[in-house]
């Protein structure tokens, strides 16, 4: 009998629907029964069925514990802000690092985990006019996502026995970002075996590209985590390499419900043309394996798609020849010969 996971599949726009088909393919190189239900999030439906195909949504993603979600586009209102605030999602962990062989003009390593609180800063409000002649919009910091975020990174640190710097203006920006600065102190107390310090946001933004082996772990306000986070994709070599977690937690700080997601847009351009990189995607999908507790599935997938990108397997936006299909095809043969060697036979044969 195969371990049985549910998990809410959030459809969306553009590429969305040639990512949906890879990790279908992949998720049948797997050992267990990865069982999907499907909400659509695309632009059309969601001008069609309005508030509520997002009610359906939280009811899904509430129900599984666990989403994927596909690129969608940000008309009206943007999805990802909305999901965020109904799921309560207050945390966002990004872990972006550079891959031998992918072309990139930054000649350092680099590997971080962003830890970013996803709710408040400037974000939460659009702001209004005053007259003709100026504007103003407010800055929102909470204690409790600020919390949620401090612990989760000190956690993650004590598992991974890295360090954790907590980066904003707090020199100037003093109630907002000095909240911030004094609830990670807090946290920080209660994992006296992890490293702590602190850094000015923009002298950090220059010090992860001088010497980026200085930080493991950076917790950081919505705005300053937005930045950071396309920054350092950008040092990685492409911003369609990037996956991120999602997280909201119960009142004991564990994880109730993680969404994992792709850090690139839809790519309307390539729509449908078989250009898309599931690189992302695949990633998010290791990110969710660990979190239902397959962590050497996780550890798989992630290897034999970082592999093959050493190796050259590649697809066109990052220099390759690769198509979407046989990337992934490539990618869900390179999971069974290993699965194989570990002894694992699929839940069900690999390809469509």
């Amino acid at each position: 009998m195969r371990p049985t996971y549910q998990v809410t599949e959030l459809l969306g726009d553009g590429i969305g629907a040639e990512l949906s088909r890879a990790i279908h393919e992949l998720a049948a190189a797997l050992p267990i029964d990865l069982q999907f239900r499907a909400v659509d999030l695309s632009l059309e439906n969601r001008r069609a069925r309005k508030a509520a195909i997002y009610d359906e949504a939280v009811e899904a993603v509430t129900g599984t514990g666990v989403a994927l979600k596909y690129p969608t586009i940000t008309a009206e209102e943007s999805p990802n802000q909305v999901l965020r605030r109904r799921l309560d999602l207050s945390v966002i962990h990004r872990p972006v690092y550079t891959i031998p062989g992918v072309p990139t003009n930054f000649r350092r390593e680099l590997d971080l985990d962003i830890v970013r609180i996803a709710t408040g800063g400037t974000y939460d409000d659009p702001g209004r006019m005053i007259g003709d002649g100026g504007a103003v919009s407010l800055r929102i910091v909470e204690r409790r996502p600020v919390t949620e975020a401090a612990r989760y990174a000190f956690n993650l640190a004590r598992k991974t026995s890295k360090k954790v710097t907590s980066s904003s203006k707090h020199t100037i920006q003093k109630a907002t970002d000095g909240l911030f600065e004094r609830v990670a102190t807090e946290v920080a107390g209660q994992f006296p075996e992890v490293a702590h310090n602190t850094e000015l946001f923009d002298a950090l933004l220059g010090k992860v590209i001088m010497a980026p082996e200085k930080f493991q772990i950076v917790l950081v306000l919505n705005e300053y985590g937005d930045f950071l986070s396309d920054m350092a994709c950008g040092l990685a070599g492409s911003l369609g390499i990037g996956a991120s977690a999602n997280l909201a937690f119960d009142a004991a700080a564990v994880v109730r419900v993680a969404l994992f997601d792709a850090a690139h847009g839809t790519a309307p351009d390539i729509a449908g043309q078989n250009k898309a990189n599931p690189t992302a995607i695949f990633l998010a999908l290791s990110m969710l394996l660990y979190q239902v507790g397959e962590i050497e599935l996780g550890r798989t997938v992630k290897g034999a798609t970082l592999d093959l990108l050493r190796e050259g397997v590649r697809t066109g936006d990052l220099g390759g020849k690769e198509t979407t299909e046989s990337f992934t095809a490539a990618v869900a043969a390179e999971l069974g010969r290993r699965l194989a060697g570990a002894g694992l036979a699929p839940a069900a044969p690999a390809g469509r």
